[in-house]
């Protein structure tokens, strides 16, 4: 599978390592999405991470009040991270954020679905139907022609036959948005330096990475609501432990498998879940490497995890480099 000609990041791209080349490169952007939106309305699919919110920052700049945010939460999120998005964007950064919870209506739609290709799908189109769905309750003047996305050039490297993600590929058929996308020909480290030139916090600029297809890639195989909490309150737990080492890893998070083994809980035999903890460092995820983190932190993180996660009996460190591995296990 070729990737699409408009899509190769061009030959004569200076690599964005310092906030000369960023600004240069903000110059730019600014010029080009006034050049394509014109006098026109965006709506951006903002999550809160450092991607989509480049993109937001870049879009605040070209086109000022044209842009509404719109901040999906799909039931696949962090712990907290609603009201976090909520709390930064809405009443730190003045944003014009409109919030759609639509957790039940993503999860009934994910109910038995096994292949990660056809969740990654499912949940790509059902963000495409809200954005629609909420486009016509704010386009009746018919301006909002535009939807923003934060893919990066990683995001379609990896479509080239590895993997698919929610955010390329372009809209389905029928669909009247066309696509804004300025950080697209980026790598992740690029992003970064992008959001530090345009003034964007520290807290926003080196989140971690997380995927359009949220917890959905790490609750493996078929979703269920009840491993789906598991695995939010034991992610929650290892990015809070993790979190206190100085370095910090580049990524850290949890994956809990679609598979049960026996334990042993007051004195009866029992099935739990697995959590295998996944830390990586990179400087553009496209090759990552697996540090090696204290096993006095792996052995409190294992103990807090048991104890404070229901249906858990077993904790496992992820020890896999990419390649041969994907930083996400689906």
């Amino acid at each position: 599978m070729a990737i699409a000609k408009e899509n190769i990041r061009p030959e004569s791209m200076v690599r964005i390592t310092n906030s000369d080349l960023a600004s240069k490169f903000i110059e730019s952007q600014i010029v080009a999405l006034k050049e394509q939106i014109g006098n026109g309305k965006v709506i951006l699919a903002l999550s809160g991470g450092v991607d989509s919110s480049v993109t937001a920052a870049l879009l605040i700049k070209a086109i000022g009040k044209n842009l509404t945010c719109i901040h999906v939460n799909h039931g696949l999120l962090r712990k907290g991270e609603p009201e976090q998005v909520i709390k930064v964007f809405k009443e730190e950064l003045n944003a014009d954020l409109i919030y759609v919870d639509a957790t039940d209506r993503f999860l009934d739609k994910l109910a038995n679905v096994n292949d990660p290709e056809k969740k990654r799908k499912i949940i790509g189109a059902e963000f495409i139907e809200v954005f629609n769905e909420e486009a016509r309750k704010l386009a009746k003047d018919g301006n909002y022609k535009f939807l923003a996305q934060g893919t990066i050039y990683p995001d379609i490297l990896e479509s080239d036959g590895v993997k698919a993600h929610h955010n390329v590929g372009g809209l389905p058929e029928g669909v009247s948005f066309e696509l804004v996308e300025p950080v697209k020909f980026l790598y992740k480290d690029e992003v970064r330096v992008v959001g530090k030139a345009l003034g964007l916090p520290d807290s926003m600029v080196y989140r971690q990475p997380f995927p359009g297809p949220g917890l959905g890639v790490r609750c493996t195989g078929a979703i269920t609501r009840d491993r789906l909490n598991a695995l939010r309150e034991a992610d929650a737990i290892v990015r809070e432990e993790i979190g206190k080492l100085n370095p910090t890893p580049w990524q850290y998070f949890v994956t809990v498998p679609d598979l049960k083994s026996t334990g042993i809980k007051d004195g009866k035999r029992i099935e739990g879940w697995a959590v295998i903890i996944r830390c990586v460092d990179t400087v553009d995820a496209i090759t990552a490497t697996v540090p090696e983190i204290p096993y006095t932190v792996l052995k409190h993180i294992t103990d807090r995890i048991l104890k404070e996660v229901s249906g858990v009996n077993r904790v496992l460190y992820d020890l896999s480099p990419k390649p041969i591995a994907t930083i996400e296990w689906e």
